[in-house]
């Protein structure tokens, strides 16, 4: 308890310095912070031979790494569907693909792959797996798991989220044993990295009870997950059968899901846990001074996304109103301490294929409220819908704000992230503010743009499947994959890049930077991540 109170002193001298928002948000959290420490600190996860149950240093090797994750358990772990940050993240320790992309440098390694895929022809690839392989039950993962995984996804009845990353695919087969070979439809260039997108699942315990392996999945990974408790933690234990190359290093591992921010950093600060996601932008300078910590801009982005099916959001005209008349620079200095970029383009400034865009949002509420006349909005009501994650519910208001002044009454409808997409998915919204990041699947423009422009999202989130540009923007993105010139490609890209900015159903508003906090005399080998979550992969404790 000593602990907690130095860290709510510390919180206070920063809140001081800021306005009655940070103010508002001490006097509401201390309390939480103290219970939830509390809970943390007397939970019943693995048992630990170190004084300092995060593995806080300074005593015997702690056998639990404990850390402190921001986003909620939003859905089960089935790597087919899986798209939250919590679950993908989790995946990343219990299942292997055949390559996997490196958690930190994103560069791709063969993981359940012997090597890397080899060439046979331009649209041919045969796969060896890694002799000695096996599931958390003890199976030995064979070519038919690795045929049964790919073919499940690219099965249009499987509705499979990762299926808009392998359109390339038309055939998956045996050759033997441990060896398949995959059939393209024309020569992809991104083949390799981009099987780390299917990670690969035992067909006999999938077939056998599909719900029962999305809540408690069974990989060949390096950690076999013991449980998992939407709200409260998830306990994974060493998977002593694993022969890869990187096997776990100590025997249990503990995730708290602490989605309240202050209970999160007073976990870290107090020892309780040895990593947190997400550090609060608020209390980026003062965990600093106490822990190690990292901002790394990332993809991840926040977005708003317009229901194109309704009017007047089906005039673009309108939606691009809305985007001027945000003040984003205001926005990224005073919600987020610094700690984003706002958008002039798709990707952001630190992506190999970044490219400005030819349409960029500046502020500019002048034009804002020509574009709204220009397209007869005159008087116009919108209830925004969106998430309670901290930082966006920080930023909310400012939009809020921002609209009010042109004119635009404006509504918040802040909900958990479950619930605000099942109105989206439901047809009941008109404009949804949320935060997004792909790249927990990879880092390539092709899937980056994918994500949100193919399959699911224009379909059944912003309508507008079927359009003009969505139409444009599907062939060029399938024209840019099937080129082997990199200068093509790229332009064909930047081409895509600048229609979705003019047309804006679904655009970044803000690029973050990812605050990751940990204890460096209590881990080794930890990195912060380029994209939404941790990684514990290679990571010991001290």
């Amino acid at each position: 308890m000593e602990r907690v109170s130095k860290a709510a002193v510390s919180r206070d001298a920063v809140s001081r310095s800021v306005d009655r928002r940070g103010f508002l948000r001490l006097t509401g959290a201390l309390a939480a912070a103290a219970a939830v420490t509390q809970a943390v600190a007397a939970c019943s996860g693995p048992a630990s031979n170190a004084a300092g149950s995060g593995g806080s240093g300074g005593g015997a090797k702690s056998d639990t790494i404990r850390a402190g994750i921001s986003y909620s358990l939003s859905s089960g772990f089935d790597p087919m569907s899986a798209s939250g940050a919590t679950p993908v993240a989790a995946n990343n320790h219990i299942f292997e693909a055949l390559v996997d992309l490196d958690p930190a440098s994103r560069t791709a390694y063969p993981a359940l792959a012997a090597a890397m895929p080899q060439a046979v022809n331009p649209t041919t690839y045969r796969v060896s797996l890694r002799k000695g392989a096996t599931f958390h039950d003890g199976s030995a993962v064979t070519a038919d798991d690795v045929v049964f995984s790919f073919t499940r996804v690219l099965n249009p009845a499987s509705a499979s989220l990762m299926a808009e990353f392998v359109p390339f695919l038309s055939g998956v087969k045996k050759i033997d044993p441990s060896t398949v070979e995959f059939d393209l439809k024309y020569p992809f260039p991104l083949f390799a990295d981009r099987l780390a997108t299917v990670k690969i699942v035992p067909r006999k315990l999938v077939t056998a009870d599909p719900k029962g392996f999305d809540a408690k999945p069974v990989g060949s990974g390096p950690w076999a997950l013991v449980s998992a408790t939407p709200n409260d933690k998830i306990i994974f234990k060493k998977w002593d059968g694993y022969n890869g190359h990187r096997p776990a290093k100590v025997p249990n591992m503990v995730w708290y899901l602490t989605s309240d921010a202050t209970a999160r950093v007073n976990a870290l600060i107090s020892g309780q846990t040895a990593a947190i996601e997400d550090v609060p932008y608020i209390d980026v300078s003062s965990v600093q001074a106490k822990e190690t910590l990292r901002s790394v801009q990332s993809f991840g982005n926040l977005f708003l996304m317009f229901n194109c099916s309704a009017k007047p959001y089906d005039d673009k005209r309108v939606r691009q109103a809305l985007h001027y008349a945000l003040d984003v620079d205001k926005i990224v200095q005073t919600a987020m301490f610094g700690n984003g970029t706002p958008s002039t383009g798709y990707l952001q400034p630190t992506h190999p294929n970044y490219h400005r865009a030819a349409t960029v949002y500046g502020y500019d509420p002048a034009r804002a409220k020509s574009l709204l006349a220009a397209a007869g909005v005159s008087n116009l009501s919108i209830t925004l819908t969106t998430t309670n994650t901290d930082w966006v519910s920080d930023i909310a208001p400012m939009v809020k704000e921002a609209w009010d002044a042109i004119g635009v009454q404006t509504t918040l409808d802040i909900g958990d992230s479950s619930g605000q997409y099942a109105k989206v998915d439901s047809n009941r919204f008109t404009v949804l503010l949320a935060p997004g990041d792909p790249s927990v699947f990879g880092q390539d423009a092709d899937l980056l743009i994918r994500w949100f422009y193919d399959g699911q999202w224009p379909t059944t989130r912003f309508r507008w499947h079927g359009t003009a540009p969505d139409v444009q923007v599907r062939a060029l993105l399938d024209q840019a994959a099937r080129s082997s010139d990199t200068a093509t490609r790229t332009t064909l890209w930047n081409q895509v890049m600048d229609v979705v900015a003019d047309q804006c159903p679904l655009y970044p508003i803000v690029h973050r930077k990812l605050p990751t906090a940990w204890n460096a005399k209590a881990l080794s080998g930890f990195h912060p991540l380029p994209t939404t979550g941790l990684s514990f992969l290679d990571v010991d404790t001290a």
